[in-house]
């Protein structure tokens, strides 16, 4: 949907509205231009608050609301109908992960920027496949949070160089790595947590200690994850993730 009008010209213009990609591409340099409403979805009060100094900087950007939870989150989907979420994959009662399935599910077309402290190898790809337009390190976040704001607000997708060239350099070579196991692949973002706690040699006490939860949640995890992996004993789970974390400190 355009905007139509006359210029100071009184000659006829058309221009995108709000909800269009372009309203950002065509708009971004005029003084007049409301600035994208932005939802913060990110658990710790100080990464909100960096974030907020980042885009209060820029003219393009405004936060429209910050939230802790899903339950939060959604709540101000609701009241502040924002132009772009940023959205952590580490959040209370549940992860960033299900809550952008949710909201794809539910039709909220929303670009959505992930920002996380998960290492990007790892967790971009399941990110975007979620339903996510780019994913940012924390941190690198100082140094691109609003360029990969700017960049989904226009329909774009967004990682980092460094990645890009990874999946290229995989593509073009066939590099069969852990992160291409269908087992790995199919884990939760809490499985993965427990699957890396376990490949760091963490016992399961530690591993609870860590994520906040009981010694038997990580148990059941723990038996989710053998079962994913097809693995035929402990052991050989045990040794699965002791490979896949030393291959993502390579």
């Amino acid at each position: 949907m355009s905007r139509r009008g006359h210029n100071e010209n009184g000659c006829f213009f058309a221009s995108p509205s709000r909800g269009n990609p372009l309203y950002y591409i065509t708009m971004t340099n005029k003084s007049t231009t409301p600035a994208a409403r932005v939802l913060v979805v990110e658990d710790h009060a100080i990464v909100r608050h960096g974030m907020r100094v980042l885009l209060d900087a820029t003219p393009a950007l405004t936060i429209c609301g910050e939230a802790d939870d899903v339950a939060g989150a959604w709540r101000l989907l609701t009241a502040e109908s924002p132009d772009a979420l940023v959205v952590d994959l580490t959040l209370q009662g549940q992860s960033g992960l299900d809550f952008i399935r949710e909201l794809r599910a539910a039709g909220h077309r929303q670009p959505v920027l992930v920002c996380s402290m998960h290492d990007e190898r790892t967790h971009a790809e399941k990110a975007l496949r979620a339903g996510a337009q780019g994913y940012v390190m924390k941190e690198d976040a100082d140094e691109v949070l609003v360029d990969a704001l700017l960049a989904v607000l226009r329909g774009d997708r967004y990682i980092s160089p460094r990645l890009r060239e990874e999946w290229a350099r995989r593509h073009i070579e066939g590099d069969d790595t852990a992160d291409s196991d269908p087992g790995i692949a199919a884990l939760t973002e809490r499985e993965q947590q427990v699957f890396t706690g376990m490949g760091q040699g963490l016992t399961t006490r530690q591993i609870a200690d860590q994520l906040g939860l009981s010694a038997r949640t990580v148990e059941v995890h723990r038996a989710r994850i053998k079962k994913k992996l097809d693995a035929g004993s402990a052991a050989e789970s045990l040794r699965a993730a002791v490979r896949w974390v030393s291959q993502q400190e390579v």
